[in-house]
């Protein structure tokens, strides 16, 4: 496989859940892409290292706890770009709500999740700079990886 740039990478969000916890289950979903993205950031799960050192044998290491990650997108603030109103309303504080998110890459694989704004921060800059959101987007459930 040869790589590619993230150039036509897009980010969309879907307020509804899936059905099923797969590519069918999300692709039935109808998203919104959300619009002036700059970069997206790092999709993926960490799993934390359990290490044990006895005092007579070998270091003992295993798998703990998953994260199965965040991304913190920058995107150009947009107040009508209907992508980022719904992340908007997902990032409000009294909303706790899953949102389901759509990753498409230019080669048009798509990443799928669920997951939780936090916050939405707005960066202002000097005169000679776009006025940019920040949000936090913490993935609550695996990855789901769809080839093209």
């Amino acid at each position: 496989m040869a790589s590619t740039t993230a150039a036509g990478t897009t980010i969309a969000i879907s307020a509804a859940a899936p059905a099923t916890a797969d590519a069918t289950g999300y692709a039935a979903l109808t998203y919104t892409e959300i619009g002036g993205v700059e970069q997206i950031g790092v999709i993926g799960a960490t799993t934390n290292k359990v290490e044990f050192q006895p005092l007579k044998g070998p270091k003992e290491k295993h798998k703990g706890s998953t994260d199965w990650g965040s991304l913190q997108p920058s995107m150009a603030h947009d107040e009508t770009d209907a992508g980022q109103v719904l992340l908007r309303t997902a990032a409000d504080p009294s909303n706790n709500a899953l949102y389901s998110f759509k990753v498409t890459y230019p080669t048009g694989a798509k990443r799928y999740f669920q997951g939780r704004a936090f916050g939405y921060p707005e960066n202002v800059g000097n005169a000679d700079s776009i006025i940019m959101a920040n949000p936090t987007v913490e993935i609550n459930t695996p990855v789901v990886k769809a080839a093209s």
